[in-house]
């Protein structure tokens, strides 16, 4: 299985619940994340710019190929082993569904980060050491 890279919102405390979540689970090393808001970013040692991966979340898989939205989250989910959550998130008949939502969310993510973030980011640290 490809290693995925994972462009992500670091300034976002629901966002950084998610990437913490995720790392733990990362246990075959199959992800790799970056944070597209660090000082250090480079869009061109990413080929994504800063704003794309701030209004849609993007991953690129270790061929090259680009996804974003909802696809990286099911992606993502297979390589932490959460089969159960990859398999809902691939449904092709949810696709428009989950595009709409997670489309909503990337839009309103820090103001719905700022109400339910901080303590989404308390619990995940507590329950994925």
């Amino acid at each position: 299985m490809q290693t995925l890279t994972i462009y992500f919102d670091g300034r976002c405390p629901l966002c950084l619940a998610e990437i913490h979540v995720l790392r733990t689970r990362n246990r075959r090393d199959l992800l790799r994340f970056v944070d597209v808001t660090a000082q250090d970013y480079r869009e061109s040692s990413h080929g994504v710019s800063c704003d794309a991966a701030l209004a849609n979340i993007h991953a690129r898989l270790g061929d090259n190929t680009l996804l974003r939205g909802p696809a990286v989250f099911a992606e993502a989910y297979r390589r932490a082993d959460l089969t159960r959550s990859a398999w809902l998130l691939s449904r092709p008949a949810l696709q428009p569904l989950l595009t709409f939502a997670y489309r909503q969310f990337a839009r309103h993510r820090h103001a719905v980060s700022r109400f339910a973030g901080p303590l989404l980011l308390r619990i995940a640290r507590r329950i994925y050491r």
